[in-house]
Order: C-alpha cells, then sequence, then structure tokens
C-alpha cells in the first residue's frame, strides 16, 4: 500500500510533503513519488504516527479491572478507530487480586493480539498511592510500597508493567523506588508531597508524572508543589489530561510552554464510559454519574475521562498549542515513556506502519495499525 499526496510528519516531527510505503505490518519507505500496488490518494490530508495512550482503564462499556481479556479487546478495538494504534491497559486502586487478573489479561493480549490497537504492556496506578489524594481510587484498597511485592506481581505476569504509579511521601517509598526504576518507569503519582519531597522522589529514579495538576499539590508562588518539582526539573516528562475539563486551556498552554516539546505526553485516563452516552457508569468498583460528558463521584469528585487522544490533540490545537507539540506529545513522547519508541511512535521506514490520517480540520479520515486500514464505524454498524 503506497499512501499518497499528503502531508505527514517525517521522523524528525518536521511537516513536509512525502509518500508512505506499507508492506507488511511496518513501514517500508518515506518519500517523495512513490508508486505500487494499492495507491491511496490522500490528497488535502495530515498523516500522523498513531497516536499512543499510555494511561487508559477503559472505554465502550470494557475496563481493565475486569481482568477479563474480552475486555482488553474491546479496548482495542474502540482505540483504533479513534486513531490510537497502541495503548497501555491501567489498573487502578484494587485488591491485589483483581490487579493479578488484570495482568493476566493484558498479558495476554499481548502474546495473542486481537484485532485493534496494539498491547504495549501494564500501568499501574495504585495501590501505592496516598490516602490524603485519593481522587476516584479506593481508600480501602490503598497499599504502601513494597517492592517486593511489585517484583513478585510483575515477574508473575511476565514483566509486561510499563509505568507503576505511586507517592513518594509514604513509608517504604524510596526503597520502592530506588529498586523499581532499575527496570520500570516509577510516576509520581495521586501524592500529597512539597515541592521537597518531590524533588527528592526524582534523585531516588521518579521520572515521569502521572495526571500532572490533577490529584496532587498545585502550583503556590510560596509552595510550588509537585507541579512547580515538574516544571523545574528537566528530566522528568508529565502526563496530561487535555479535554479541557480536569485543566483549564490557559493552565495547558502555559504548562506546554514550560515542558517544551519532550516533556509533555498526552493521556485520555479515559473510563468504561468513552465512547458511549451519558448515564451511570463504573470506575475501580465505584459507581460515576456521566453528564455532558464529564464523569464525576456522588460527591463531585473527578473520575477518569470520556475523551480519546485525538479530541485531545484537536483540544490542544483549538486551546493554542503548536500543532508539532500537540502530536508529539501523543506520539513518540508517550512511546519513549513505556519503551516503545524504536517500533512505534513515529513515521519511520522500519518501524510499524501505525499511522492517522487526518483531514484538513483534523478530524479522522482512517487508521493505519501494524499495516491494517481500520476506519471509523457508522451509526448503527
Amino acid at each position: 500500500m503506497i499512501l499518497r499526496n499528503a502531508e505527514i510528519f517525517d521522523k524528525d516531527f518536521r511537516l513536509v510533503r512525502a509518500d508512505i510505503a506499507v508492506e507488511g505490518d511496518r513501514i517500508a519507505k518515506v518519500g517523495p513519488d512513490l508508486h505500487g500496488k494499492d495507491e491511496v490518494d490522500c490528497s488535502g490530508c495530515l498523516i500522523t504516527p498513531g497516536f499512543v495512550d499510555i494511561h487508559i482503564h477503559g472505554c465502550a462499556g470494557a475496563d481493565t479491572c475486569d481482568g477479563k481479556r474480552e475486555s482488553v479487546a474491546a479496548m482495542a478495538a474502540h482505540l483504533v478507530r479513534q486513531g490510537v494504534t497502541s495503548f497501555c491497559p491501567t489498573t487502578m486502586t484494587v485488591p491485589l487480586p483483581q490487579i493479578e487478573a488484570a495482568l493476566a489479561a493484558v498479558r495476554d493480549c499481548m502474546e495473542n493480539p486481537p484485532e485493534g490497537a496494539a498491547v504495549l504492556g501494564a500501568n499501574m496506578e495504585g495501590p501505592y498511592i496516598s490516602e490524603k489524594r485519593l481522587g476516584a481510587q479506593k481508600k480501602e484498597a490503598v497499599r504502601k510500597p513494597d517492592w517486593q511485592e511489585f517484583e513478585r506481581l510483575n515477574q508473575n505476569c511476565g514483566g509486561i508493567v510499563r509505568l507503576v504509579d505511586m507517592a513518594p511521601e509514604c513509608e517504604g517509598a524510596e526503597e520502592f523506588i530506588r529498586r523499581i526504576s532499575r527496570s520500570c518507569c516509577v510516576s509520581i503519582a495521586h501524592t500529597d508531597a512539597g515541592y521537597e519531597q518531590a524533588k527528592a522522589s526524582f534523585g531516588w529514579g521518579v521520572t515521569h508524572a502521572t495526571h500532572l495538576f490533577n490529584a496532587m499539590n498545585g502550583l503556590n508562588h510560596r509552595a510550588p508543589g509537585v507541579v512547580g518539582a515538574v516544571f523545574d526539573d528537566p528530566n522528568v516528562r508529565a502526563e496530561i489530561i487535555c479535554d479541557g475539563f480536569h485543566i483549564h486551556p490557559a493552565v495547558l498552554r502555559i504548562a506546554f510552554r514550560i515542558l517544551g516539546e519532550n516533556r509533555t505526553v498526552v493521556i485520555s485516563d479515559s473510563m468504561r464510559a468513552a465512547g458511549l452516552p451519558d448515564g451511570i457508569s463504573e470506575l475501580g468498583g465505584q459507581k460515576v454519574y456521566i453528564k455532558d460528558g464529564h464523569a464525576r463521584l456522588a460527591d463531585g469528585t473527578i473520575a477518569g475521562s470520556t475523551t480519546n487522544l485525538l479530541q485531545e490533540v484537536q483540544n490542544l490545537v483549538r486551546f493554542g498549542v503548536p500543532l508539532r507539540q500537540a502530536v508529539q506529545s501523543a506520539t513518540i513522547n508517550p512511546a519513549r515513556e513505556v519503551g516503545a519508541e524504536d517500533e512505534t511512535g513515529s513515521i519511520c521506514a522500519g518501524k510499524y506502519a501505525d499511522l492517522a490520517v487526518l483531514d484538513g480540520g483534523l478530524g479522522l479520515r482512517f487508521t493505519v495499525a501494524r499495516g491494517r486500514v481500520f476506519r471509523r464505524q457508522t451509526a448503527g454498524k
């Protein structure tokens, strides 16, 4: 297949006019005036790398913590028709047996891939978090950081955990971070830590921040908090939910400007209600109410999102973030965080043919995932 006559983001994320040759599941060549079988005219289109969502609990009625292959497969099938070509199913702060079942389901989908977006590994959001910053996590399932416990969990599922989130002020956190960061990305999350404690954790091995601004201390001119610590450290990357609800558009512009092109990671943090109408849903064993696309617990606490990475890239451009940075933040940056940058996340010969073909208004025309074409489902299909 040859995708012709489009503008693309090349391997260095420069916007150029070029054709893309796909052979099997890989990009064979990128360049001008390519010809071959199955030529597809993409005039007027923008081709970006396929989007990479490394923090997603669920969508389309399915959730990682269902602990079932069928649920992860349903997520993969839905996401690929939203321009997402790979993802990390994400667990919640739930009892360990439920986490174990979820990790087993993720491993199954890695070893026996379902149709749709590829599963890159698992993200564990908790249970090693602060009871003071639960967000939509359940207090009853919170545990102290235990590196031996985590290693057992990870080894038992074949070492598929790519990210583990935790609060660095908790007892046992320093040893956990120092040991686990050697083999897995450790992220500061759901934390009541201040600036000094956050900076200390970066020295121990934390290199990632989970949904920056949410479930942590905010930025204050006398108490910079976790947000200030992240802004202040060039070695820490930050996830950001860009639905315009979790974070005000002006704050998004500021954050993207300060963090720069290489430290921003767009995530959905979506739950099973994503892709479904408003109503009552569930997240981490708690009832969630969705109104106007916003998910909340009964007490008003924000409970994940119902967005997806394509919508967030569209939002960022509308909010004034440069298109190049918005695209990088939803593709190569998250791929790097989970060690997948050599296989996906940019348009380069030899990498997987993971592509999102967008129209002039950044609407999705179709997705190419591992060389296969997927189109949006029409109503009633």
